[in-house]
């Protein structure tokens, strides 16, 4: 059931854990994770018949331990994420294969890996095709097809059409599978993935393109992925995603793949967004309020270091206060939210192009907390070093209990892979 989403810009309690006891017992800025959110996602993909996170959504391993532990596997951008993979329980290879590798390109790190342990690939080039083939490893792969459209909330979430550097162009299909066959390599899966934001026309648009490049490839399909980029709901009154309806359109065209080729196609279907995002939330202090003309200023203690969507892609992400004397009952005001980098662009509220704009929410003090709501995708995993600031701690809630699964990094930690060379 698709329902419009509310916001509070008050909030005392994340998962029935306070917000103040969060604060008090982790320090700020920190990354808080409801774990009882993300397995709500995961029920709510059970229809098709592989959940593959894209964990480079967040990928901290107590949320690869948990969505393990319920029955997702996983995909890997980098060897790192293989690494990663292992590490929080996955095996390399199964059916369906608990870990796939899906870029664009193999740097040699991950190709030697990939090789080692068998990973099944996610091809996205044929580049990749030439390098696996020559490498005597796994001799079973996907295509990532590029079906010559995309679609994105950004044009920096635009994963498909001829600016977008993903997947192999459609128009190649023929000439990879030839040099597929060349290599002995046989391509068992399909992926497309055109984007952020699905809607229903794009949705029909995709489908029918996956229908025409399957049929390309033949009966050696075993496997179709119908990609990620399912939305979730930022704003007050958007509504969420109909995944009762998106399934259908996914199955029907699996159904029609299956009467062609007379035997099971496995439908696959892989959040990264859609299973984390609705369950992060960045707690951060309010250290400094000021006027500048018309604006006021809430300036906190996190910055686009800890959450980069807003100054990369003029994300907006509720924001809610939670007042440390316990004060709930507060007028409102337009604020600009910013953080304490040294650039201008650290603002929270500001839209694409870096446009600064105002927030309503409730009068504050410095002290009082600002929690930054659907920060659970993207947010801890693209956080830096930049002006020499340390990672934030992560926290995840499960029964209504706080275990920290990353420390706070320290100063010293800054600069611990550095060396002022000897004279």
């Amino acid at each position: 059931m698709n329902q419009a989403a509310t916001f509070s810009t008050i909030r005392t309690e994340i998962a029935g854990v306070s917000v103040l006891d969060l604060a008090s017992t982790f320090e700020t800025p920190t990354y808080v994770y409801d774990g009882s959110k993300i397995l709500e996602r995961i029920d709510e993909l059970r229809q098709f018949d592989v959940i593959r996170y894209a964990q480079k959504a967040c990928s901290n391993l107590a949320i690869l331990d948990l969505v393990r532990r319920h029955g997702v596997v996983v995909d890997a951008v980098s060897n790192g994420e293989i690494y990663r993979a292992q590490a929080a329980g996955f095996a390399a290879n199964g059916t369906p294969p608990p870990v796939v590798f899906c870029a664009d390109l193999f740097d040699r790190k991950a190709l030697e890996q990939v090789i080692a342990l068998d990973i099944h690939v996610n091809v996205g080039s044929a580049d990749m095709i030439e390098q696996l083939g020559k490498s005597g490893g796994p001799r079973n792969i996907s295509l990532r097809i590029n079906p010559g459209f995309g679609h994105g909330h950004s044009q920096k979430t635009n994963t498909g059409g001829e600016q977008s550097k993903h997947g192999i162009w459609h128009e190649e299909l023929e000439s990879c599978l030839a040099l597929a066959q060349q290599h002995g390599l046989t391509v068992t899966g399909l992926h497309m993935h055109i984007g952020s934001g699905s809607d229903f026309e794009h949705l029909a648009q995709v489908c029918g393109a996956m229908e025409r490049s399957a049929r390309i490839v033949g009966s050696s399909l075993t496997s179709i992925s119908a990609g990620g980029g399912l939305p979730i709901p930022y704003r007050v009154g958007e509504a969420s995603l109909d995944i009762g309806r998106y399934f259908e359109v996914w199955n029907a065209t699996r159904n029609r793949l299956v009467e062609s080729f007379g035997h099971p196609v496995s439908l696959e279907i892989e959040p990264g967004r859609y299973l984390s995002a609705e369950a992060g939330y960045l707690i951060t202090e309010i250290r400094a309020i000021k006027k500048m003309g018309a604006n006021t200023f809430y300036l906190v203690d996190a910055g686009f270091n800890d959450l980069a969507r807003p100054i990369m892609y003029g994300a907006y992400h509720p924001i809610s206060l939670t007042p440390r004397d316990g004060n709930l009952t507060r007028p409102s005001q337009p604020v600009v939210v910013g953080g304490p980098l040294c650039e201008s662009g650290d603002i929270f509220t500001q839209e694409e192009g870096g446009f600064v704009c105002t927030r309503e929410l409730p009068v504050a003090n410095v002290g009082d907390f600002l929690v930054i709501e659907c920060a659970g995708a993207y947010g801890f995993v693209m956080a830096s070093n930049y002006n020499s600031r340390p990672l934030a701690a992560e926290v995840l809630l499960q029964d209504q209990r706080a275990r920290q699964v990353r420390n706070r990094q320290s100063e010293a930690d800054l600069i611990s892979h550095e060396r002022i060379p000897a004279d």
